[in-house]
């Protein structure tokens, strides 16, 4: 079990108590919710979706020739993605939702090639039964 000391040993390599607290203050509001926007009596405030994710671990043993040997490593990944604005105005607030065109664009070339293939298939029974 992992008892706080460097991951590399003596090695100076992270502590994974650090990149724990690292992954943890890249996971603020802030990263969720942007500075408000002041327009005149209408506030817009960003709103993006946030996911990360991290692990770290080490390990030893004996390479073929006997010798001893171990390792560590560790990672973190964050990712952030538009998902709208809310629009405060005359005391209501409003849900604007940001339209992703790319996921749109794969969507539909996902179906066009689902409906191409099952096409082929028809087609092909068709010819089959003749």
């Amino acid at each position: 079990m992992f008892d706080g000391e460097p991951l590399g040993g003596d090695d100076g390599g992270m502590d994974i108590m650090e990149l724990m607290e690292q992954s943890k203050d890249a996971a603020t509001v802030n990263r969720v919710f942007g500075e408000p926007i002041h327009h005149g009596d209408i506030v817009i405030i960003p709103v993006a979706r946030v996911a990360q994710g991290g692990g770290g671990g080490r390990g030893q043993g004996r390479s073929e020739k006997g010798e001893e040997g171990g390792g560590s490593g560790g990672g973190f990944g964050f990712s952030a993605t538009p998902a709208g604005v809310y629009v405060l105005k005359n005391g209501e607030a409003l849900w604007r939702p940001a339209v992703d065109v790319n996921r749109i664009v794969i969507g539909g070339q996902f179906v066009a090639v689902v409906l191409l293939l099952t096409l082929r298939a028809i087609f092909n029974r068709r010819r089959r039964k003749r």
